[in-house]
């Protein structure tokens, strides 16, 4: 008898489900708004211009080896992504209390960041989540023994906004020093963000609540197109003398997905306090991985150091931003067009690669099974999928979802 014959078989997470369906579904008017990753207009995924410059210049540079990094990762990158995120004159970097570790993405610099929170962290171990949120935050969170999965109120399905009242009451009702996940912009499920003014009553009752925030960043540039806009609430807080955490992803910003490229910023209250934090992440990498993937890296790095290779960037992540803009556009005029019953502001009110569209379980359901769109039955969609072609069929298929659905 095998040791193992009581494992239990386990569904995969519905957006690889759905988009294995949709991959093997053989309908020409198929449309896929589950997986949030870039997509032109075409609907094709984008390998942007300066990362095929930094592989094409690295590919011929023959000093170049395959030796290990260092536990802590391409020390150019980790400098270029902390001043990215901080600001480049930051005086968090100046007072040289915010490091960073190299990470396998936003997920492997999440895993980081709550394992060492598991092991170093004096205060109590329930970890705020919004909700709703990104499902991987949970699935990591119960993983770790000790740390507590725990949901603050974040979306107001009335309004289709933030619920301001009922997040700042969970946050004041938690543990005092609990560790807070905080969308830091473009928030994922939802598309809706808090205004400043609403930040900074955020971060007001975390101080208060002496809370730790780890700010989860996948998608800086996404909400407005401005790295220095979209990184707001980080700075603010930074500038109201938290320490925190930033769990920032390279993935949907420069296209590198599959590279597994990312960062976990530090800022502590001293220089020393800093780098004994950073000591002990770096053990945590060398036990779990030993360290990071170089190329991608080394391809991140020239796009954020060498001048015209940022410039050239940074007007992709615009292009990305506006493209995304687009769709929302597309898709608003063609759900106004057909007449689709409800008010559809809120496509447009919202940002990032995201969208809450309100439909419900039985709704989506219709639209999976009966007009090949494939999204999550909660009602998000990736607004990448959307294109000024296929628009008007998926604002049909809403219509009909809906009015199918009224019906039964």
């Amino acid at each position: 008898m095998s040791s193992f014959s009581a494992v239990d078989y386990v569904e995969l997470p519905q957006v690889f489900h759905l988009s294995t369906r949709y991959n093997e579904d053989p309908c020409p008017d198929k449309v896929n708004l589950t997986i949030g990753a870039y997509r032109d207009e075409a609907g094709k995924p984008w390998v942007l211009p300066c990362v095929r410059k930094a592989e094409s210049i690295l590919a011929a540079d023959d000093t170049l080896n395959k030796e290990y990094l260092s536990m802590g990762g391409l020390q150019s990158f980790n400098d270029a992504a902390t001043r990215l995120v901080l600001g480049e004159n930051s005086p968090l970097i100046q007072e040289d209390r915010a490091v960073a570790v190299q990470t396998l993405s936003g997920t492997g610099a999440l895993t980081l960041a709550f394992q060492f929170i598991k092991q170093f962290y004096p205060g109590n171990k329930d970890v705020l989540v919004s909700n709703p949120s990104w499902g991987n935050h949970k699935l990591m969170i119960d993983r770790i023994d000790g740390l507590n999965f725990v949901q603050y109120s974040y979306y107001d399905a009335k309004t289709m906004g933030v619920d301001l009242e009922g997040m700042c009451r969970d946050l004041e009702n938690a543990k005092d020093g609990s560790v807070v996940v905080l969308h830091a912009c473009a928030h994922n499920p939802t598309g809706i963000d808090p205004s400043k003014e609403q930040w900074r009553k955020i971060a007001d009752i975390c101080r208060k609540k002496n809370h730790f925030p780890i700010f989860d960043l996948a998608y800086l540039g996404y909400a407005s197109g401005d790295f220095n806009e979209d990184a707001y609430a980080i700075r603010l807080f930074g500038d109201l003398g938290f320490e925190f955490m930033v769990c920032q992803s390279y993935a949907k910003i420069m296209g590198l997905y599959c590279e597994r490229i990312g960062a976990l910023i530090f800022v502590g209250q001293t220089p020393e306090i800093s780098h004994k934090c950073l000591s002990q992440m770096k053990i945590i990498v060398r036990s779990i991985y030993s360290n990071p993937p170089a190329h991608g890296a080394r391809v991140a790095s020239m796009c954020l150091n060498n001048r015209d290779m940022r410039r050239e960037w940074e007007d992709c992540v615009k292009e990305m931003h506006a493209r995304i803009r687009r769709a929302r556009s597309h898709l608003h005029t063609a759900l106004k067009t057909s007449n689709v019953p409800g008010s559809w502001e809120h496509i447009l009110a919202q940002n990032g690669m995201f969208s809450y569209t309100g439909l419900t379980k039985a709704q989506c359901e219709i639209l999976i099974e009966k007009h090949h769109i494939y999204l999550l039955k909660s009602g998000r969609i990736s607004m990448c999928g959307i294109t000024q072609e296929n628009a008007k069929y998926v604002a049909e298929a809403f219509n009909d979802a809906i009015l199918t659905a009224k019906e039964n």
